[in-house]
């Protein structure tokens, strides 16, 4: 796939903030989409915590994320979608020709929701979103501002969390500040988000499920008429 370029931040250029207020979240959203096209980086409300987004195939911004995150490279960066469709983008055509029942059994449950699947990778896909592991993590987000960008944007968009690597994750537009200051181009002010637990990630590779992290979503939960037996990694 062709690749976008980003262009390099311009530090005499100062963070925006958006606050979502009735009315203005469809122009917040234009605005956010815009941004992130140009390869800006943008921190955004979802339903359990704040992420932070670029554009999935702009390597130079996830360049930038990652060292504005202090995030070591041997850790993928999830990626969230607006509706199934996107996932052609990211994932094996020859995995999606063929999707195991009980991985299809998760999506329709639970997206949009705060399950994170691992999949396979399409290949080409930025090293910096696969740490060169051929996997993809992804999930459609529950109700949010998050769902809504995804979807107005029609294309991957980082979901990692929107804090310095190690740190707690910021489940307000203040701790984003604190984070990242005006080194990022939009912060999305969604107000207080859940803040209670992240997304539950699931290894549905190869079907059945493979806990990678228990959170939003309970195993008792994704156990639910699925005919797999689940494993903890």
């Amino acid at each position: 796939m062709p690749e976008h370029h980003a262009r390099l931040h311009d530090e005499s250029v100062r963070m925006i903030s958006r606050n979502l207020t009735g009315n203005k979240i469809h122009a917040v959203l234009d605005e956010a989409v815009a941004i992130l096209q140009r390869g800006g980086i943008i921190a955004y409300p979802t339903e359990t915590f704040y992420g932070i987004g670029v554009r999935f195939d702009m390597s130079a911004s996830l360049h930038r994320l990652y060292w504005l995150k202090r995030r070591p490279k041997e850790k993928a960066m999830p990626v969230i979608i607006g509706d199934m469709r996107s996932l052609s983008e990211i994932v094996s055509p020859e995995w999606l020709g063929n999707i195991p029942s009980s991985t299809q059994s998760l999506m329709e449950r639970f997206w949009p929701g705060p399950l994170t699947l691992l999949l396979p990778a399409r290949a080409g896909l930025s090293e910096y979103l696969t740490a060169e592991t051929g996997m993809i993590a992804v999930r459609i987000p529950g109700e949010s501002f998050a769902l809504g960008l995804a979807t107005r944007a029609g294309f991957p968009i980082t979901a990692t969390s929107a804090n310095i690597s190690g740190m707690p994750p910021a489940e307000d537009a203040e701790t984003v500040m604190q984070y990242f200051g005006d080194s990022i181009d939009l912060l999305v002010n969604g107000g207080r988000t859940s803040g209670t637990l992240p997304s539950t990630i699931v290894d549905a590779s190869e079907g059945g499920i493979k806990i990678l992290r228990e959170g939003a979503i309970r195993s008792s939960d994704l156990l639910q008429d699925n005919p797999r037996n689940p494993s903890r990694a």
